[in-house]
């Protein structure tokens, strides 16, 4: 027991110290750090297991401290997700509405649902069964729209808090990114409802998330008030203890009920009051959520390592990259230039919510744990998901040197 728990803690040392410098990496490659911590967390395992070998690999990750670890990254992320709802609640970006805001959602939305139809009819007929699966046609083709139409809002934020030369850029792409990820949700959900139990499965999907939205409702009313502020502003510490035990319960009651986790970290996030204490108390507990966020990451690397991606076909990593390119750039630069936006507001839009980071990794974790997703398939979304991410800052870079360079033909 006691050298299981020592082996737990190098464990959990080494995830930390390879994400540390993933991170590193990536900001000297002027890259969101994010898509660095990612990268390495998912890599570790495999390259562990092309250089020693199963039976160090199997020494160094045994099955029963892989499934401790998987717990420990799954908390983890129900964690920090209250922080990012929490945030996204609280509309930082101001009140960007109107014509231009709706049509930027739809374009960015639509185009991207289509592209994840193309993939998705190219899974289903033309790909090796190996990466086809065994789910059921309606929820994968569900689940790969999903994948292809949703923005990364946590990495987003962090890019636009480096970058203040976007202007109108920044707040469209934002609150598009919020509206959009609402719908690609509840799609997910109906998708793993079709998976757990046909139609019966999207009802209790659909009936959980009512349910949960109205307790959602009552607990905020009651954090809201007087008393309960009061032990928010005077024991964050002790508030936030609380406030995370509540919403590792809130996960594991929803997952009971064939749901994943992250949707009841969706639900306390929205359920916590906006004020200052409160967003203190949820800072706390994000933070201390996002330091385990990488082994989340090491979990579903290893897990990859051992199931068989290497037979994915080369096509298909090319296909999910230019369709994922195409659908959202394409869709955003559209929804821009349609809603009255000039050019290079509407290729910047069609930039930033080319950013898929986090969000996309956790939506296709989801899909593979609940068998959706074939190993080769996660893969070839993987690398779509990483590569757009990375794009964006020097996309973001060519567009302002070409719009300074117009600038100055202009002017002489």
């Amino acid at each position: 027991m006691v050298l299981n728990g020592l082996h737990l803690v190098a464990l959990l040392a080494a995830f930390f110290a390879v994400a540390a410098l993933g991170r590193a990496v990536a900001r000297a490659s002027r890259l969101p750090a994010v898509v660095g911590e990612i990268a390495l967390s998912i890599l570790l395992g495999p390259v562990l297991l092309a250089a020693f070998g199963k039976g160090v690999f199997t020494a160094l990750l045994p099955a029963d401290l892989t499934g401790v670890l998987k717990q420990i990254g799954e908390a983890g992320l129900v964690l920090f997700l209250i922080g990012v709802v929490h945030h996204l609640d609280h509309g930082g970006t101001g009140g960007w509405r109107g014509k231009a805001l709706g049509r930027i959602t739809a374009g960015a939305f639509v185009l991207p649902v289509l592209t994840g139809l193309a993939f998705a009819a190219w899974v289903l007929w033309f790909a090796p069964d190996e990466v086809r699966g065994t789910a059921p046609p309606v929820a994968l083709v569900l689940m790969l729209a999903v994948a292809m139409s949703v923005t990364a809002v946590p990495v987003l934020a962090r890019i636009l808090e480096e970058r203040s030369d976007l202007g109108r850029a920044s707040g469209l792409s934002m609150m598009a990114s919020v509206l959009i990820d609402t719908p690609a949700w509840l799609l997910l959900t109906v998708a793993l409802g079709l998976t757990a139990g046909g139609l019966g499965g999207v009802w209790l999907a659909f009936a959980t998330i009512g349910a949960g939205a109205v307790i959602a409702w009552l607990g905020h009313r009651a954090l809201g008030s007087a008393v309960v502020s009061g032990c928010a502003s005077g024991r964050p510490r002790t508030t936030a203890l609380v406030l995370a035990v509540v919403a590792l319960g809130a996960g594991t009651a929803v997952h009971s009920l064939g749901l994943t986790a992250i949707f009841g970290a969706f639900l306390v996030g929205v359920m916590v009051p906006r004020d200052d204490a409160w967003a203190r108390v949820v800072a706390l507990v994000s933070r201390v959520g996002r330091a385990f966020v990488p082994v989340f990451f090491v979990v579903a690397g290893a897990t990859l390592s051992t199931s068989g991606a290497s037979a994915f076909p080369w096509i298909g990593v090319v296909l999910a990259l230019v369709l994922g390119v195409l659908g959202k750039i394409g869709g955003g630069y559209a929804g821009a230039r349609w809603g009255g936006e000039d050019e290079v507001t509407s290729l910047r839009v069609g930039v930033l919510v080319n950013t898929r980071g986090l969000t996309e990794i956790v939506v296709l974790q989801i899909g593979f744990t609940a068998g959706l997703l074939t190993p080769g398939l996660f893969v070839a979304l993987l690398v779509m998901a990483l590569v757009t991410t990375a794009l964006t800052g020097p996309l973001l870079d060519v567009i302002t040197r070409r719009a300074g360079v117009a600038r100055e033909e202009v002017s002489v």
